[in-house]
């Protein structure tokens, strides 16, 4: 398993999610904001098989619109998760 972490722009967010959703992954979505510019963003948590990471990555760069000059669509990490668990 892995979970990807998503930095995506507020602007963003809501599109980005119902995209991911659509296609049958699960999301976990947090208000955030950081950086530089404080600007409002939101943090995706996505857990998905490791086959399915490019897929994910490839949605989360087509649902961002076009970012201002020096900003990104969207920041990811991709980690390893040892344990998924629903209780």
């Amino acid at each position: 398993m892995k979970l990807i972490i998503a930095i995506v722009r507020d602007t963003d967010a809501e599109a980005t999610v119902n995209r991911l959703v659509a296609q049958g992954y699960r999301v976990t979505r947090i208000a955030s904001s950081g950086g530089f510019l404080r600007k409002g963003s939101v943090t995706l948590v996505i857990g998905v098989e490791p086959e399915k990471v490019q897929a994910v990555i490839d949605l989360l760069k087509e649902a961002g619109g076009i970012p201002e000059p020096g900003q990104h669509r969207v920041t990811l990490f991709v980690v390893n998760a040892l344990r998924f668990e629903q209780v």
